[in-house]
């Protein structure tokens, strides 16, 4: 059985429908909605601020979120939110951001404190995305430090939305799988 378990008293909310497998540690403010899938040895720690994983998202292997808490004074949080239909590849680090629905994220990339990630945007693999960048809608974007590439063709973006629904499936399967045994 997956690591779900509270924080401070705090449960994390996970939809009936998403999957979450077994090696996965999910701490604290975190709500996984429907047919989201969080993959093996994904850690998601909502200790200072929420996380939101929207519907049909799926985290890959070996990603880590969480998010920052600053105190100048003032409280001051900084959440973790990722929309539906988004594509997060395996050894991400996303910290305190905006990942917008149909988005995908290439493996080993790091997403860095208040960024936001608008829809319909593809980073590439092993990119660094700076803290308070804005990555604007419809174009790839690539390397560290990272820059806007080109503008997404169609099939990219239809790519981006296959790919979410992709991982609902295999999670389904997954799910069946361990129904099975």
């Amino acid at each position: 059985m997956s690591a779900i378990r509270k924080f401070k008293g705090i449960m994390p909310i996970v939809d009936k429908d998403a999957y979450v497998d077994e090696s996965a540690v999910v701490i604290g403010q975190v709500t996984i909605k429907k047919n989201a899938s969080i993959w093996c040895n994904v850690v998601i720690r909502g200790d200072v601020s929420t996380i939101t994983i929207g519907e049909n998202t799926n985290i890959q292997d070996l990603t880590m979120l969480h998010v920052t808490h600053y105190n100048k004074g003032v409280s001051d949080e900084f959440p973790l939110n990722i929309g539906d239909n988004v594509t997060v590849g395996h050894n991400c680090c996303i910290h305190a951001c905006t990942i917008k629905s149909n988005v995908l994220v290439g493996m080993g990339t790091t997403i860095l404190d208040n960024a936001v990630i608008e829809p319909n945007v593809f980073i590439g693999a092993g990119s660094l995305v700076p803290p308070n960048k804005v990555l604007e809608s419809g174009y790839l974007y690539f390397g560290n430090p990272l820059k806007k590439v080109r503008p997404l063709t169609a099939d990219e973006i239809t790519h981006i939305q296959y790919s979410a629904e992709h991982y609902v499936r295999v999670m389904q399967a997954h799910k069946q799988s361990q129904d099975d045994q």
